[in-house]
């Protein structure tokens, strides 16, 4: 093999292990090739190798420094995977054998492979990437989405409009999952009382293997292959055979494999039936009954709820199970109304639906909600599973969500932490001591270093590969910048300012002390509300006398979200009170020097300590427009009176002192306390490590 070909090799192999996506000297690397070619093939490269031909890839082998780039970024990779010693081997070394096997319907881990819609898949990809960084023993399971979510366009009316575009697996990140003589594995379901075969696509966040279950042939034998490529497209029908599809199918690729899980954590309840094909498969071995097989499989499971929504909790009919999974049921040695009642919080109610999240509670020795106060909410939400108990003995905990640090850390940022950090810093992120580092750092360093972040990205939003709104906006790097981008759901109320257009407009238009908002989000295609959200506040954004002061960036993804966290001074959350699970873009914010101002929902009464950011005690009333005025009312009195005369409050050297004294009071108790390493030690100790049956410890409530 001659050093072009090794250079070649190498470059694919580090192409699909993705532990490049949060790495930055990996992505220099990629984008130091050619920048405008790196655009275009949106941060994918695979699609950048293919798109750069065999020709200019020989050309650039010859080309000493960019082999030496590559071969050192290479030599990283591969140190990282033999490292000899992590936090697991110390404290999980025991589920090497026997791997945590994280279930989830869609997993957020860059750009370049768009098989996620959000808040959900980002923060998977985020405990997988630190799951890898810890050495924990795990593997992913998911659904490969050939259409994935939906690309967004703004129409000049403001109407959203949603794009589908084919994915083809090969210009992928992902290799085809292949059986001992080297054809594509494929496994068999019940589904509709037929049978159906599943292949599956394989990828690496760095040490954890991440699988994808690939429905084209079980979609198109039902007769609804267009629809079954979609992330959460479809109708209810198709959203249970994806269902089925990624409980039942992945487990039975796991266990194809010859990986049995010691713990099967599902995160949220699109994935429920997996611990049941796993008492299915303990039923087949050892001939025991259905009841003692599922009490075995619960014993490992962890459940993890993501919404206090009831709506969003997936419901099925009676008349839909009986068609779709009677054949799966029998199986299990139930009749229909045996298998309904699994997914009932009154077994014996043949009014009451199947809810996947009733089954995941039922089943799992270990449930948890996604902060403290989501926790309180769940436990009231679901009491009624528990008749026998008060809500506050339901047994449902809490393990707050965090972020993948090094994924969302400005690689300026990370450069000054590097400077004023230990050496060691980056595999101590989640220990608080680390983080007190950032008081060490001059005001004016960090200062100029958000500035320059804010300039940068700022500059380069509207040339985004989606488009800005109003075209061609330049936004003013020396103004207070709000930034506001998420889903766009009701509860989300991202209008709530826009409802008094005069007093924002007050504060936008003020010439000594400049104020500029960034929004940015999808709604949901069958979400009405939260798509009159989009065209309204589009259509603010583009009135003529706001051009230039307000902006908004179509398309919402990983990589206009890392440009946002990264450049914006402000980051505005406005959640209904108690409708906000945890909420993760705020984190991100921090890291990179800009401060929260939110609501007192979500993850931030644990945050805030008055110091590191801004807070918003909502109010609960329910009246909607009661609550929305005294929120509204108490969002603007915080903007006016504290946060733009702090922002503005400059030193003779041009230097916001007491903000940049907030900055730092904000990373330095939050960059550790809600990072995803934490949470994944938190998730290790707490739940996998009982679930295993590695300790005795026992679980209180809440966890944390």
């Amino acid at each position: 093999m001659n050093e072009g070909e090794r250079l070649e090799q190498r470059m694919l192999e580090l192409a699909r292990n993705l532990w490049w996506t949060w790495h930055p000297e990996a992505v220099d690397v990629w984008r130091s090739i050619d920048p405008k070619l790196w655009r275009e093939s949106r941060h994918s490269p695979i699609a950048f190798l293919k798109q750069l031909g065999k020709e200019r890839l020989k050309e650039l082998c010859k080309d000493p420094s960019l082999c030496i780039k590559f071969h050192r970024v290479f030599s990283d990779l591969n140190r990282y995977m033999e490292a000899p010693s992590t936090w697991g081997c110390l404290n999980a070394g025991p589920l090497r054998a026997r791997p945590v096997a994280y279930f989830c319907a869609e997993f957020g881990i860059h750009e370049s492979l768009p098989l996620y819609s959000g808040g959900l898949g980002v923060l998977a990809g985020d405990h997988l990437k630190s799951a890898s960084d810890l050495g924990i023993p795990m593997v992913g399971v998911s659904l490969f989405y050939r259409e994935g979510y939906f690309r967004q366009r703004i129409a000049e009316t403001g109407d959203q409009i949603a794009d589908h575009e084919l994915f083809d697996p090969e210009d992928l990140p992902l290799v085809r999952v292949k059986d001992k003589d080297g054809q594509p594995l494929t496994i068999d379901l019940p589904i509709q009382g037929d049978t159906v075969q599943i292949g599956a696509w394989t990828t690496h966040l760095g040490r954890v293997p991440l699988y994808f279950l690939d429905m084209e042939r079980a979609f198109r034998k039902i007769g609804i292959q267009e629809l079954g490529r979609r992330l959460y497209g479809g109708d209810e029908a198709v959203r249970l055979s994806q269902e089925m599809i990624l409980g039942i199918g992945g487990m039975k690729l796991l266990l194809r494999l010859g990986i049995k899980p010691g713990v099967i954590h599902l995160n949220e309840g699109h994935c429920a039936f997996a611990p049941l094909e796993y008492a299915r498969y303990l039923m087949e071995e050892h001939g025991i009954p259905f009841e003692d097989a599922k009490k075995q499989a619960g014993s490992r499971t962890v459940f993890t709820t993501h919404t206090p929504v009831p709506t969003s909790h997936d419901r099925f009919s009676s008349d839909l199970i009986g068609r779709m999974a009677r054949q799966y049921s029998k199986s299990l040695g139930l009749t229909h109304e045996q298998f309904m009642d699994l997914g009932r919080v009154h077994p014996g109610n043949r009014n009451e639906p199947f809810c996947m999240t009733a089954l995941a509670l039922k089943t799992a020795s270990k449930s948890n909600a996604v902060s403290s106060i989501h926790g309180k909410v769940s436990r009231q939400m679901w009491c009624k599973l528990w008749p026998d108990r008060s809500p506050q003995q339901v047994p449902i905990g809490h393990i707050t969500n965090g972020i993948n640090v090094l994924g969302w850390l400005a690689p300026s940022m990370r450069q000054l932490f590097h400077q004023y950090f230990p050496p060691d810093w980056e595999q101590r992120i989640g220990e608080e001591e680390i983080w007190l580092h950032i008081h060490s750092i001059p005001d004016e360093e960090l200062w100029n270093t958000v500035l320059l972040l804010k300039t940068r990205q700022l500059e380069f939003l509207p040339r985004l590969p989606h488009r800005a709104h109003p075209k061609n906006s330049v936004l003013d790097p020396r103004a207070l910048t709000i930034g506001f981008a998420r889903r766009f759901a009701g509860y989300k109320r991202a209008s709530l300012l826009l409802d008094d257009p005069d007093r924002l407009w007050k504060i936008l238009s003020d010439p000594e002390r400049p104020v500029q908002i960034i929004f940015s989000g999808k709604a949901h295609p069958r979400d009405n509300i939260g798509k009159d959200l989009v065209k309204r506040v589009y259509q603010f954004a583009t009135e003529p006398r706001v051009a230039g002061k307000v902006v908004f960036i179509e398309d919402y993804d990983i990589n206009v979200c890392r440009h946002l966290v990264q450049g914006v001074d402000l980051w505005l959350n406005t959640p209904s009170q108690g409708y906000e699970a945890c909420g993760t873009s705020g984190m991100k914010v921090a890291l990179n020097g800009g401060l929260n101002l939110s609501i007192l929902d979500g993850w931030w009464p644990e945050g805030y300590d008055g110091t590191n950011g801004f807070a918003i005690g909502g109010s609960r009333n329910e009246n909607n427009d009661i609550r929305d005025a005294h929120d509204r009312q108490a969002i603007f009195k915080a903007l006016e009176e504290e946060i733009i005369p702090l922002y503005y409050k400059q030193d003779a050297y041009g230097l916001p002192r007491d903000w940049v004294r907030r900055m730092k009071q904000a990373m330095c108790t939050l960059g550790w306390r809600f990072s995803a390493d934490r949470m994944v030690k938190d998730y290790t100790m707490h739940c996998y490590k009982p679930a295993a049956g590695i300790s005795t410890c026992q679980m209180n409530i809440p966890f944390v």
